[in-house]
Order: structure tokens, then C-alpha cells, then sequence
């Protein structure tokens, strides 16, 4: 016996785990993934539209590194000799060239092309879908609000990445792009020129153009990015995640399943799921060929260049401006440009303080970590479908020149309805919005009192004909009715206990009206009351 004791304290560990202990001797990374690996997190399928963005950036990351090794970002022209006949001799920057080359020369450097653009394009459709998400359901608010700031500037450093990425091949759709954003910086008082002139290194399109953008697009905007992605997670991590609200779900818990191995099995697959369905748009639907279209010239501008879907927002708001400008000290302001980007910039500040703009309306400091259903928020409700409603109006702005075309339908006359319908469509979007949302309200009020439709009619003793309602469940019960509902703030006494008129103070009155254009009377539906309940449910007009 004794021999064998002595053989099993000789016996060595297997390498993995020498391995594992002599790390956790050093890092504490048993401590840390005991705590964390059994993480629970909330199971709902919304919750992967965070993920898609995730999974995306990292496809964007990988295709990024190899096409780095085959692209040349300079601007010194060359006489194009490859493998693509139809560009046989003419001359073009290397930047342009090293593009035709990795889409016909380089072993799978179309697919990667590919793969690269449209993943960019699914980053961002994520992106703002996963943001209006978390705006309806009321994820933003304590102490989720940084996240909701650092999830708005990766959208926004998105969509400027993604305008640096598509301008790199220098064809004739990129330049035409940049000239219009070079257009719009120079619109730019006092500081315009100088901005100009230091992205281009000189007159446009100057010398150093791409070499800047590249660097600007591998480095400094991905790099800012990947720090925002991680500070995000930690925070999603270390507030934990949000749920929807139903029986035994609280502020203080989080129903759901734990990070390993549930989680992370779900999650990895996932990752392949989502790397397989942009692999096979990418296989299946050419997007930005370069090749069609030729290196970029000044005095050329290709026929319907569209930008990427992000920012046709900022192009529409730009075309359907009217061409106004004014002489000031001898200089001439360009207000048909300069206005839009000034809009552009005050919706974006809007989005990014709403958190902030709403709890200051509410007067609440709370932690929420139980969702509001949409339609419980009326007046938040209809904000976002009246943004999204103008997002559109003006995307449709920025594409003007391709339904005319397209539906030969008159230029001037779509730029006119896109102008008077930016004003009207948000404004009908947002009572069409809320009258929706209260309706629903008053569906699920009238659900709860008097239980679900079945669709089977009784005929009373008497003659009257009634259908019979099945009362909801309890769980059922609970979720219709476990929303908070807010009071609005009150401006308050005008005299105050000695007689003396108060004076409220412009901050006060505007508080006060707004917080009653969201929770005052018309802007929800009261919940029903147990009392209520229970004189419905006690033979009182109840089938």
C-alpha cells in the first residue's frame, strides 16, 4: 500500500493541466473564470442583434489583414498590364491596380473583397437595428447609459470607416464620393480650407490621398473601434444584461442560461452561422465592381453614384437643400451645404444625449434592468419610428437621380416631395405612431379584465348572444401589468407658505410640459386595478 501512495504523489499531471496551474499561479484565471464562466444570461432571440454586429466586426477584422498584404495605397500612376483585358494599357494609380489584381489575380481575393464589403455593410445594418432595440425597449437608462454612448460612436466611427474603406480603390464611384465630401468640408467656415488641405495634402485629389485614408482605415478608426467593442462588453458584462419583463424576473436578477457551456455553444455557433450567410451574399451578389466603372479622373463623374446605404442619410440632406448662399466679410458661406451638415451633426447629438434628455424628463435615477415593451413608452415609441420615418425620407433624397430615372418621374419633383415630406412624415409618423401604441395598451388592459378571445359564442338564457373570454394565465397576467407607470412632473406651487409668488424658471416650465407630453393624460393608458379585476372576475359582466 505504501508503495503505491508513494507512486501517486510521484506521478506527474498531465501537461494541460501543469500548464493550466502554473497560469493560474501567475494570472489568477481559475479565480476569474469561476466567477464569471457561470454568468447567466437572458435568452431572447433580439438579444442577437448585438451579436451580428460582434460577429461582423470580426470577419471585418479578419478579411481587413489579408487584403492588406496584396493592397498598394499609393497614388503614383502606372500603365496597367494584368490579367483584365479591358484595362490593358491604361494608365491608373497603383492603389487601382493592386484592387483589379486582387479581384482577378490573387487566389480568392474577389471572395475576400466580397466577404470584406458586405460584412461591413452587415456591421452597420446591425448596428442601427440593435440601437433602435435597445431605444424602444428603454436599455439606455441607468446605469446603461455610457453604453449607450460608446454603441452610438461605434456606429458612427463605423460609418466613417466604412466611407474611408470604399474610397481606397480609387475607381471612378470612390472619387466621385470623396470630391463630394471634399465639397462639403470646404463648406466648412473658416476652418474648411485647412481641414481640406490637410487631408489631401494639397488641391484635391492631391498625392497622399489614399495613403492618408488607409491609414486612417486600418489603424486609427479600427483601432478606436476595437477599444470601444471591448469597453462595451466589459460593460455589458459587469451591469449585467437586460431582460424582458415576466414572472420572477426582477431588477435584482437575471433569468436566463449560464456562459459556459450553454452560452458560449449558442454563441459559437452562431459566429459560423453568421460567417456562412455573408459568405454566401459575398459568392452570390457582386457588390462595387470596380472593374465596370475605371480609375477615378476629376472631370468624370460615373453614372448613378450612390453611396453605401449609412450615408445616404447626410447625401439627401445635402441634394434637397436649395442651393442658397450668402456674401459675409467678403466671403461667400455655401448654406445649401453647410445647413445639412449642421442638421446632420444636431441629429446625431440628439441621439447620443437621448439618455440623458430622458431621465432629466422623468426626474428618475433609478437602475432598470427589466425592458419596457414598446408600446408601454408611447411618447419614445413614436420618437424613434418619427426618426426612422425621416431617415428614410431623406435616404430617398440621396438616391433622387435614380427614380427619376428609374421611374421616369421628374427630378425637381421628387426633390420637392422628399423637402415637404421630411417635415410632414416624421410629424404623421409620430401621432400615427402613438395612437398605435395606446391602442395596444387598451387591448392588453382589456385582455387582463376580461381575458382572451376564444371565438366560441354562448347564448344566454335571455337570448343575448356573447362570446366567451378565457381568463389569461397568471404568468400572462403579470407580464401586461408589470410595466412602471410615471407620474409627470408638476411645475409645482406658484406662492410659496408667506404668500410670496415663486417665479418658476424657464427650465421648470419646459420639464414640466415635457414630461407631460410623455406620461400625461392621452400619453398612456392607466394599468388595471386589482379592484378592477376582481369585479370583472366576480360574475360582473364576465363570460
Amino acid at each position: 500500500m505504501s508503495t503505491a501512495t508513494t507512486d501517486d504523489k510521484n506521478r506527474k499531471a498531465p501537461a494541460g493541466e501543469r500548464v493550466a496551474d502554473w497560469a493560474d499561479g501567475r494570472l489568477g484565471i481559475y479565480s476569474l473564470a469561476k466567477a464569471n464562466l457561470r454568468k447567466i444570461f437572458p435568452d431572447h432571440w433580439s438579444f442577437m442583434l448585438g451579436e451580428i454586429c460582434l460577429y461582423s466586426f470580426i470577419i471585418i477584422i479578419l478579411t481587413g489583414v489579408y487584403l492588406t498584404l496584396f493592397f498598394h495605397p499609393s497614388m503614383n500612376e502606372i500603365e496597367y498590364h494584368g490579367s483584365y483585358v479591358p484595362m490593358q494599357g491604361i494608365r491608373m494609380t497603383e492603389a487601382y491596380a493592386s484592387t483589379l489584381d486582387i479581384s482577378f489575380d490573387v487566389r480568392g481575393g474577389l471572395l475576400i473583397r466580397q466577404i470584406h464589403h458586405w460584412a461591413a455593410l452587415v456591421f452597420l445594418a446591425g448596428m442601427f437595428v440593435h440601437m433602435m432595440r435597445v431605444f424602444f425597449t428603454g436599455a439606455f437608462r441607468k446605469p446603461r447609459e455610457i453604453n449607450w454612448m460608446f454603441g452610438f460612436l461605434l456606429f458612427v466611427l463605423g460609418m466613417f470607416t466604412g466611407f474611408t474603406g470604399y474610397s481606397l480603390p480609387d475607381d471612378l464611384l470612390s472619387g466621385t464620393g470623396v470630391r463630394f465630401t471634399q465639397g462639403a468640408i470646404l463648406a466648412t467656415p473658416v476652418v474648411g480650407t485647412y481641414i481640406s488641405f490637410f487631408l489631401f495634402g494639397g488641391e484635391f485629389p492631391g498625392h497622399d490621398m489614399v495613403a492618408r485614408f488607409y491609414s486612417i482605415h486600418i489603424l486609427l478608426l479600427p483601432g478606436i473601434m476595437l477599444g470601444l467593442v471591448v469597453a462595451h462588453l466589459i460593460l455589458v458584462f459587469y451591469h449585467k444584461h437586460t431582460q424582458f419583463p415576466g414572472p420572477g424576473r426582477t431588477n435584482n436578477n437575471v433569468v436566463g442560461m449560464p456562459l459556459l457551456p450553454v452560452y458560449m455553444a449558442k454563441a459559437g455557433g452562431f459566429f459560423f452561422l453568421v460567417f456562412g450567410v455573408i459568405a454566401i451574399i459575398a459568392a452570390s451578389f457582386t457588390i462595387n465592381p470596380v472593374w465596370a466603372l475605371g480609375p477615378y479622373r476629376p472631370d468624370q463623374v460615373s453614372t448613378g453614384a450612390q453611396p453605401d446605404w449609412y450615408m445616404g442619410f447626410a447625401e439627401g440632406l445635402i441634394r434637397v437643400m436649395p442651393g442658397w448662399e450668402i456674401n459675409f466679410a467678403g466671403h461667400t458661406l455655401v448654406l445649401g451645404v453647410f445647413i445639412p451638415l449642421v442638421l446632420f451633426g444636431l441629429v446625431l447629438m440628439a441621439i447620443a444625449v437621448y439618455p440623458f434628455i430622458e431621465s432629466w424628463i422623468t426626474g428618475d435615477k433609478r437602475e432598470h434592468h427589466i425592458l419596457d415593451r414598446p408600446r408601454n413608452a408611447p411618447t419614445r415609441t413614436a420618437l424613434g419610428v418619427a426618426w426612422i420615418t425621416g431617415y428614410v425620407i431623406m435616404l430617398l433624397g440621396g438616391g433622387n437621380d435614380i427614380f427619376a430615372t428609374h421611374f421616369h418621374l421628374s427630378i425637381n419633383a421628387i426633390t420637392w416631395f422628399v423637402r415637404i415630406s421630411y417635415f410632414v412624415g416624421p410629424v404623421l409618423a409620430f401621432v400615427i405612431t402613438k395612437r398605435i401604441c395606446l391602442g395596444l395598451q387598451r387591448r392588453d388592459k382589456d385582455k387582463v379584465l376580461h381575458g382572451r378571445e376564444t371565438g366560441i359564442i354562448k347564448r344566454l338564457p335571455h337570448g343575448e348572444f356573447v362570446e366567451v373570454h378565457e381568463p389569461l394565465k397568471p404568468e400572462a397576467r403579470y407580464t401586461l401589468t408589470a410595466h412602471e407607470q410615471y407620474e409627470p412632473v408638476e411645475l409645482g406651487p406658484t406662492v410659496d407658505e408667506n404668500g410670496v409668488e415663486r417665479k418658476p424658471k424657464l427650465k421648470e416650465k419646459l420639464r414640466a410640459k415635457l414630461s407631460k407630453s410623455y406620461y400625461g393624460e392621452g400619453s398612456q393608458i392607466p394599468k388595471p386595478t386589482s379592484e378592477e379585476y376582481k369585479e370583472i372576475t366576480s360574475g360582473h359582466g364576465h363570460h
